[in-house]
């Protein structure tokens, strides 16, 4: 199914790309895949082509480019391969479902081709605009539910799975209609990336509002601005951290913010947010973290908020 014309064997096409066996191996189970031998004949002419792009003599990448760029593809595309192939076996089980799976497939690459292409282009034109320099300025974001760990076992599975579903529906459509980047997901928290201050705290109190609404569970949400290292579709720095203390310090219900964002907030958010300094937190890492409380400057039900470690697993 995934191969229609195979030619050659794993170890036959490790010695078309001229690559060591002990460097295949590394690459291969960079993409997620254990090292093991089969005679069968699983690659095509069309792998080998574009293979040859990527690792070998010809690539113009290093070993550790190589591997480093297998590692990103493989966790990237194993979690979407997880998920299409519930979905396909579920239209598979469906009697009513008339499409050779083969030609389903074919749809679904198209349409993940044209997608992917989208979303290279969109970034491609961000680079170009800040050129060869990976250390971007912008606000970084953790929104969570709260008590998951509980809930995940007073509820079934599928209710669990209805849950997740329709966090990550809102939480994706929210940043995205604010001009956030969602960088991940896990389980039951979204990390998100937005260039804009104000967009961030509306990126924050929609969700709540939905929360309000009931149409997510109870959430809290951080965000922190700063500098931040983009590497491999991730970011790393003091923003992603302090984002995710103020996340899993807040009450149900609030937006925590630092210093920073917050002082943004006051400057160019205009009549938009009620600002509001909270004690100092005392999370790991930081014994007195300056936070600020932000809700939208129309009234809205007030909650309290954390101030220990204790909060990190609610």
């Amino acid at each position: 199914m995934y191969n229609p014309d195979p030619e050659y064997t794993r170890e036959e096409l490790v010695a078309a790309l001229r690559v060591p066996p002990e460097e295949a191996d590394r690459i291969w189970n960079a993409f997620g895949f254990a090292q093991y031998e089969t005679p069968d004949k699983i690659f095509s002419q069309a792998d080998l082509d574009a293979l040859k792009l990527f690792v070998g003599p010809e690539s113009c990448l290093s070993l550790r480019s190589q591997i480093a760029a297998a590692r990103a593809i493989g966790q990237m595309t194993t979690r979407l391969a997880d998920w299409q192939a519930e979905q396909i076996a579920e239209l598979a089980a469906n009697p009513e479902f008339t499409m050779p799976l083969t030609d389903a497939i074919d749809a679904l690459a198209h349409v993940q081709n044209l997608i992917w292409r989208r979303h290279l282009d969109l970034n491609l034109r961000q680079d170009i605009e800040q050129p060869n320099d990976e250390q971007v300025d912008t606000v970084v974001g953790f929104v969570d539910i709260v008590g998951y760990t509980s809930l995940s076992r007073r509820i079934a599975l599928y209710e669990l799975e209805d849950l997740l579903e329709g966090f990550e529906e809102n939480a994706h459509e929210v940043v995205a209609g604010h001009g956030g980047k969602v960088i991940k997901t896990l389980g039951d928290a979204v990390m998100f990336t937005v260039p804009s201050p104000t967009e961030a705290a509306l990126i924050g109190t929609t969700l709540q509002a939905l929360a309000d609404d009931d149409i997510l569970p109870a959430i809290r949400v951080g965000l922190a601005r700063g500098h931040i290292l983009t590497r491999l579709g991730d970011v790393f720095g003091e923003p992603v951290n302090i984002a995710a203390r103020l996340c899993g310090s807040a009450y149900p219900g609030t937006v925590l913010v630092d210093e920073i964002l917050a002082e943004d907030l006051k400057n160019d958010g205009g009549d938009a947010f009620r600002i509001r300094s909270i004690p100092p937190l005392s999370v790991r890492g930081y014994r007195r973290l300056k936070a600020f409380n932000v809700e939208p400057a129309k009234p809205r039900k007030s909650r309290k908020h954390k101030n220990s470690d204790e909060a990190d697993d609610e």
